[in-house]
């Protein structure tokens, strides 16, 4: 037995000396994007603990190799580590490919500040997930104030819509994780259906750079980004939790999220707030209580060459309107003008009675994307919504829960879009949308239809491309068509048809008729063309300059087109006009960036003309059978609008922080020489903040806020005759209140419990002298100050 095991052990040796390891491996590494070999790649043969390099082109060998497995681990700056296995038989090549580029490509290059920008040459803000944070118990709208030139237009402290230089609804576009939100955006009472809680960065693109989402974004994008799936074997999460003392309101809301190394990943976040009636300084403002529910999941899985992901989610708001809002006639309205006070002031409640909306928001997303070698990237998306509006008015009786307007809106989108990025010194970008909508107006509210039933097809097709011409200057410009059709069916009474004259121009478009109104079938279709182009560059390792100019084109919405009836939101009769072309917007802007470690100042200006331009406005009273209300009617004319933006910040020390953001714009109305209704007054605020990492990261500021009153405005004040008294009484509707200041603190710590699970604590007093004071934008400034004095406690959780 012993000679025996000598005899195998014998020929296992002798057979293994009889290979030929004399066989030689030619690997070639090249550019996933653009083939071009990658020179200096290091090469790592786990086979033997031994390195080389790639040459010039890209080429290394291995000599010397017997058959059999060779394991090889390539790396190279700016490409993920690569571990590949080859199969040697003989002599043998194999080109290797490498993700070069990939951090800018998945958009994981982090800059300085830890943001990413979506854009080159637009002037571009960003708000980060930190700053994100501490808005967690408000609204997106109140958020993005955050940004130079960004305001709000209010209906009360939570129905805020955000107003980009001076414009807002229709012509702001938002994207939630790549979706264009679909949720009857045109009232200046319609708040974007967005939990700020699923946000982790928000942009705001303003001019070029836009055209990918849409060619009608006359005042700018709002582009939201969920958390970045990671590649690698985590499981972390966000618990928030916040009281306030005005309105007594509290929320809690919760982020968890897993990641595989495989790609995988999945996420899911719920949130939930409650406020009851708020506090102006001297009295409640009864009925402005919410409650916001929302839910968001997503998964899937991504890799460089490939990945889908799916995404869903849901939003519901019940929002009390101020119940001292709600007017039984005109002369309600004068009165509460006049008073300074509201005629409606009860004890603080959290009931949430008419008038008030409840909105629901669903979301759901398909998204799939796959690279191509030496070619670019093909990504796919199709998302559904679903947008139901619900607004109640006080009413009696067997209706007092019925709503006064019941809105159902579905979307169907499809994108495609092709990113050509195999010369990184030009790219390419292709895509096109295609879109329906149905939108049902619920008749049995008893309450004639404010907006009729219509479809809506939308057909978009777009290219953008980029050019870096020097190692300092980057050029960008985009074309875009769209198509649009909309399909209506709507009855109008007699007497308001011809009224407006559509008897003579659109007979056509009668289809049946009764003793009292015709069915009409408006059928429009628009035709669109927008284009941008835009530079940016770089006087020094510190400074550049972008200049861009992009030409907008806008279709009228259904609000501006068919409006007819009372809006009990508004308090207010409103009235479209079916005449109305579309508007075209003509933008130019520049910008100047000069940011150091120690100062930073970023200054925006910029005109716009727009031609065509809708707006609604008060132009007299009508008599219903609730007695006079005013109206309001959309109109067009051709508008100018101007202004600039400044941002600085300057460190006095590595402690101590200033900061000032300052916004300036007018805008007009050319063909009647009036200034435009709703433009925000010139504001500035400044910041003054200390930290101190080595105290827990702790932080304390105060920050100043300084609205100018409005000195330029359009009178619409009208007379209206009380049938009882013969008086004439003047309507005092334009005039804007006064100026005012607000102080606001606050401060936060945070505690570090081990290396991944962190607590932080914030408190925070906005208004912090109790001011009275009322915002020209806030439509609820005829009726009742703004919110008093407001402490804020949130912890926060990391782990």
């Amino acid at each position: 037995m012993k000679h025996f095991l000598w005899i195998v052990v014998l020929s296992i040796f002798s057979l293994a000396h009889s290979q030929n390891c004399t066989y030689t491996f030619i690997g070639e590494i090249v550019d996933f994007h653009d083939g071009t070999p990658m020179s200096g790649a290091t090469v790592f043969n786990e086979n033997n603990s031994s390195y080389t390099a790639a040459d010039i082109n890209g080429k290394f060998s291995i000599k010397n190799l017997c058959n059999g497995k060779l394991v090889l681990v390539i790396s190279h700056i700016g490409c993920e580590t690569k571990r590949i296995i080859v199969d040697i038989v003989g002599d043998s090549y194999k080109k290797i490919v490498m993700e070069h580029h990939a951090e800018e490509l998945e958009e994981v290059a982090v800059t300085s500040k830890g943001i990413t920008k979506t854009t080159v040459t637009a002037q571009e803000s960003v708000i980060k997930s930190e700053t994100l944070a501490q808005y967690s118990s408000l609204s997106l709208g109140d958020a993005l104030k955050e940004v130079s030139g960004v305001s709000s237009i209010n209906t009360g402290s939570t129905i805020v819509k955000p107003i980009i230089n001076g414009l807002h609804s229709s012509r702001v576009l938002i994207l939630n994780n790549g979706v264009r939100l679909q949720d009857q955006e045109w009232g200046i009472e319609h708040a974007p259906n967005i939990d700020i809680n699923s946000a982790n960065q928000i942009s705001v693109i303003k001019g070029s750079g836009t055209l990918a989402y849409g060619g009608d974004a006359i005042g700018g994008v709002v582009v939201i980004k969920p958390t970045r799936s990671i590649r690698k074997d985590t499981l972390y999460g966000r618990t928030i939790l916040g009281a306030q003392t005005n309105g007594r309101g509290y929320n809690i809301t919760s982020t968890l999220n897993k990641n595989y190394k495989s790609g995988w990943f999945a996420q899911a976040q719920a949130s939930f707030r409650k406020n009851g009636d708020f506090k102006a300084p001297e009295y409640y403002l009864t009925n402005t209580g919410s409650d916001s529910k929302g839910f968001s999941t997503r998964f899937g899985k991504h890799t460089f060459q490939s990945g889908f992901n799916v995404y869903y989610s849901y939003l519901n708001n019940e929002i009390g309107i101020l119940g001292a809002s709600h007017i039984g006639s005109i002369f309600d309205l004068r009165r509460a003008i006049n008073s300074g006070e509201p005629s409606l002031v009860e004890a603080f409640s959290y009931d949430i009675n008419p008038p008030k909306q409840d909105v629901t928001h669903h979301l759901a997303k398909l998204g799939y994307y796959k690279r191509f070698q030496n070619f670019g990237k093909v990504s796919l998306q199709y998302d559904y919504q679903n947008n139901r509006r619900l607004e109640f008015d006080v009413r009696i009786g067997d209706r007092r829960n019925i709503p006064a307007v019941d809105l159902e809106l579905q979307t169907h989108t499809v994108l495609v879009d092709l990113n050509l990025d195999s010369n990184l010194k030009r790219k390419w970008n292709f895509g096109m949308m295609g879109r329906y909508q149905d939108n049902f107006a619920n008749p049995d509210t008893g309450v004639r239809r404010l907006i009729p039933d219509y479809n809506k097809y939308d057909f978009g097709i777009y290219t953008t491309t980029e050019w870096k011409l020097q190692d300092n200057l980057v050029v960008d410009a985009g074309l875009r068509y769209d198509f649009n059709r909309i399909d209506a069916k709507k009855f109008y009474r007699k007497s308001r048809w011809e009224e407006r004259g559509y008897d003579a121009e659109f007979s056509n478009l009668i289809i049946d008729e009764t003793p009292t109104q015709f069915l009409t079938n408006p059928v429009f279709n628009y035709h669109n063309v927008s284009a941008s182009i835009g530079s940016k560059f770089f006087l020094n390792d510190k400074s550049y300059v972008i200049g861009n100019y992009a030409l907008a084109s806008r279709p009228p919405n259904a609000s501006e087109l068919f409006s007819d009836g009372l809006h009990h939101s508004a308090a207010r009769f409103e009235l479209g006009d079916i005449r109305f072309n579309k508007e075209v917007s003509n933008r130019i802007s520049g910008s100047f960036v000069h940011d150091t470690p120690r100062f930073n100042l970023e200054a925006e200006v910029f005109y716009n003309t727009i031609n065509d331009f809708m707006y609604i406005r008060p132009v007299d009273d009508i008599l219903t059978n609730r007695g006079p209300f005013p109206i309001w009617e959309y109109q067009q004319t051709d508008a100018e609008l101007y202004g600039f933006n400044l941002s600085t910040a300057y460190n006095f020390t590595s402690s101590w922080q200033w900061q000032n953001k300052t916004a300036f714009v007018k805008g007009y109305d050319r063909v009647e020489s009036l200034p435009l209704i709703n433009m925000p007054p010139f504001n500035t605020f400044n910041q003054i903040t200390y930290s101190n990492e080595a105290w827990n990261q702790f932080s304390v500021s105060l920050k100043s806020e300084w609205f100018f009153e409005q000195n330029e405005w359009p009178n619409f004040n009208y007379v209206v005759q009380n049938q009882l008294t013969d008086e004439e009484l003047e309507i005092k509707i334009s005039n804007p209140p006064p100026a005012y200041h607000l102080l606001h603190f606050y401060s936060e710590a945070t505690f570090s419990f081990s290396e991944k699970t962190s607590l932080n604590v914030a408190l925070g007093i906005n208004n912090l002298l109790d001011t009275s004071y009322r915002n020209y934008l806030n439509q609820l400034r005829f009726f009742a100050d703004d919110l008093g004095r407001n402490i804020t406690l949130q912890l926060r959780f990391n782990y």
